[in-house]
């Protein structure tokens, strides 16, 4: 095949994993997963695609967000608790990555892949797990106000204290920051589930903005503006089909898939290594 055939299909590879990664994570909540595979197994170097897949996601985290505004209108108290800390964890993840060198980086992936591949497998059943123990705990299931997304202090600040770590997560490497979020949320507060959801696709889009308005000011060398402008346009209008269809649509294939390239990857580099 000629080698500008070669090029399209590359071109149109990273153009659907970013639509896929858009998707999955409006509704699942672990495009990384899908996306900074697909980068890597088409020849980019770990820390190379992990800043590209950063910034690229960025458009589609945001379309994801404002297909929950109003969601996010009704629990502006807990986004006005949680985003900060999300926020200051991010310029931490961001930094670390910055300040680790490629190789430590290329050794740690394969075993945040695995992890967040698993994740994404347990994710169901942390959710039920958590809901099931949050209403043991609190008696029948309340109903949550505006002014009252956690029941008690402790639930705050234990809130607070997970959006910080998960933060630093995101930051670094953001798959499946999103399930857990959801999960430890789940128990923590008193929000139903499309409202956690609501609320993870903002965090995630504020963390991935940060984290990519670092590596542009800090490391501008590092990025490739070509991947990330084809990773871009695929998350766009990935996030806009999944915002429209996560109040809809089974997660089940999108967590299949995810799976699926997840532990490919991890064996590919695996076997690399």
């Amino acid at each position: 095949m000629p080698t500008d055939w070669l090029q399209v299909l590359e071109w149109a590879a990273v153009v659907g994993a970013g639509f896929l990664a858009g998707g999955v994570n409006v509704i699942v909540g672990a495009g990384t997963l899908v996306s900074f595979p697909i980068l890597v197994l088409l020849g980019m170097p770990p820390l190379a695609a992990t800043i590209a897949n950063t910034i690229g996601i960025v458009p589609g985290s945001i379309s994801g967000a404002i297909a929950y505004r109003r969601e996010l209108r009704t629990h502006a108290s807990a986004v006005r608790v949680l985003l900060p800390a999300s926020a200051l964890g991010a310029i931490a993840g961001a930094s670390l990555l910055l300040h680790f060198s490629a190789e430590v980086f290329a050794r740690v992936i394969p075993w945040l892949i695995g992890i967040g591949t698993l994740l994404v497998i347990a994710g169901p059943t942390i959710r039920r797990r958590f809901m099931r123990t949050r209403s043991d705990a609190l008696g029948e299931p309340l109903r949550p106000s505006g002014d009252r997304p956690f029941p008690t202090r402790m639930a705050t600040v234990t809130s607070l204290s997970a959006a910080f770590l998960l933060g630093v997560y995101g930051g670094y490497f953001s798959a499946a920051q999103g399930i857990l979020l959801i999960a430890l949320l789940g128990i923590t507060s008193l929000l139903h589930m499309q409202e956690l959801n609501a609320i993870k696709n903002l965090t995630v889009a504020v963390v991935n903005i940060i984290a990519a308005s670092i590596f542009i000011i800090v490391s501008p060398e590092m990025i490739s503006w070509s991947t990330v402008a084809l990773i871009a346009a695929g998350s766009t209008l990935g996030g806009l089909v999944g915002g429209r269809l996560a109040r809809r649509l089974s997660a089940g294939v999108f967590r299949m898939f995810v799976v699926i390239v997840g532990a490919a990857t991890v064996i590919a580099m695996t076997m690399n290594s």
